[in-house]
């Protein structure tokens, strides 16, 4: 027998059903914003990034000048790799090889590569609430929760500056719930203007090695493959055919979505990279997964489960 809902107990359904709601809302705004901050202020600050069991103490200058952006990341650790980037156009100074990398990619940041960003289709494959709040780097942060609705993706739990929405903390956690990357800021400076020279290199790259893409191909541009089995929520975002940095082969690079993980992948020449095993690898918090499919080497990487970049790899065929 199904007993009657009474009044009261609808009200409470329905007040629940809002509550959760507008948590979900407010969860959306925090996002936005942290989106805006991380690009539009002005901040210095000290942060340590940790994946694959390493961790790496990272300085950040970060400069927004009439919306022209521009920014410096310097390792504390090791050799000292320096990342500059102005606008698009990214240098990555490694000074253990002399090599000074030139590449238009700001996945490069650890600090962007580690954040999610909001997107219309997030809510669609992900529950996003608040999750309390809590004190990052002696400041005031309200905690967002992001849970994956299936085994397809990651989730992540995030710390941001209850004043400017900054990212104070962020952790990505797999199918488990294990953290496999953190980003952890230590001291940040939240400022209203930062000087030109802060940007320079602190390395001196005079004899330095200096690579840049090989030019492009006639024939560049047109992609002619396709995932026939996507994981639910990827959508194709992004398809290009051109030259990569330390690559003589042109590579087409397929680039996969759900709104926030994200999975790249790379066709190109067995010969291009002939030491690159097939199956998994693992690299941090990256996994990725390789197979030769119709005589070209397919890899599929992203910060995703494995059963994801398989998925994605053994089904992709040419059009």
């Amino acid at each position: 027998m199904i007993l009657p809902i009474r009044a009261s107990q609808q009200s409470l359904l329905l007040l629940a059903f809002v509550a959760c709601g507008a948590a979900a809302q407010d969860a959306r705004s925090w996002l936005e914003r942290m989106s805006l901050a991380v690009e539009q202020l002005n901040y210095e600050g000290t942060f340590v990034h940790v994946h694959g069991g390493t961790g790496e103490t990272l300085q950040i200058v970060h400069r927004n000048d009439g919306g022209s952006i521009a920014e410096r990341i310097l390792s504390l650790d090791g050799a000292g790799r320096e990342i500059i980037r102005r606008e698009d156009e990214v240098q990555c100074i490694l000074p253990d090889s002399r090599v000074v990398l030139l590449q238009q990619r700001k996945e490069l940041n650890p600090l962007a590569s580690a954040l999610p960003s909001y997107t219309d289709d997030i809510e669609a494959n992900y529950e996003l609430r608040l999750a309390g709040t809590a004190r990052v780097a002696q400041r005031s942060a309200q905690v967002i929760g992001i849970t994956p609705r299936d085994q397809f993706r990651y989730g992540y739990m995030l710390w941001l500056d209850e004043e400017t929405a900054m990212p104070l903390k962020s952790q990505l956690t797999d199918e488990r719930g294990e953290i496999v990357e953190q980003i952890l800021f230590t001291q940040l400076d939240i400022v209203d203007h930062v000087p030109a020279d802060a940007l320079e290199p602190t390395t001196d790259t005079e004899g330095f090695t200096w690579l840049r893409p090989p030019p492009l191909p006639p024939d560049s541009g047109t992609v002619l493959w396709r995932v026939e089995n996507l994981p639910g929520g990827f959508r194709l975002s992004a398809a290009t055919r051109g030259a990569i940095a330390g690559s003589e082969h042109p590579v087409e690079h397929l680039v996969y979505s759900d709104g926030l993980a994200t999975v790249s992948v790379f066709i190109e020449d067995p010969n291009t990279q002939p030491e690159l095993s097939e199956g998994f690898s693992k690299v941090g918090s990256t996994n990725a997964f390789s197979v030769t499919v119709r005589g070209r080497r397919v890899t599929a990487v992203g910060e995703v489960p494995r059963q994801t970049v398989r998925s994605i790899a053994t089904s992709l065929q040419p059009q």
